[in-house]
């Protein structure tokens, strides 16, 4: 089961890699101080969670992912290709889809392979994204 347990940790630990590419992408391009902030204190959360996950990996014995795998990258590549950066409006939504789709997909991700406390780990972060996503649209006009 641990080597389920790590294959799925890594699949979490990639997606958190695009939520903080992404939100590095959005930061370079906003120019509202308060949003920028706000978008800065998002992405230290995830790469705080980054870190907890892969050390959570690394107590299973597993080798943490270091990037945001081939279906990251290419969804990535995809991104790159549609995304428009028209104002601090559409950035903020943009982030809020993301989180979203974040959120989503974990969830179906961690559907019941996971031992207790990784479990426990990827609940608390999903609930941390959760917030993310309520403060984005508490942000959005």
């Amino acid at each position: 089961m641990e080597d389920k347990v790590v294959k799925e940790l890594n699949e979490f630990l990639e997606g958190n890699f695009m939520a903080i590419h992404a939100y590095e992408k959005y930061i370079h391009h906003i120019e509202d101080p308060l949003c920028k902030d706000k978008l800065q204190e998002i992405q230290k959360e995830h790469k705080m969670h980054a870190m907890q996950i892969a050390e959570r990996i690394q107590d299973l014995g597993g080798i943490p992912a270091d990037d945001v795998g081939i279906k990251g990258s290419i969804a990535e590549w995809m991104a790159n290709l549609t995304q428009a950066t028209d104002g601090t409006q559409h950035i903020l939504k943009d982030a809020l889809t993301g989180e979203q789709r974040g959120i989503e997909i974990s969830q179906e991700l961690v559907k019941g392979d996971l031992d207790p406390e990784s479990l426990e780990l990827v609940k608390s972060i999903l609930r941390r994204d959760e917030k993310h996503a309520e403060e984005l649209n508490g942000m959005i006009h």
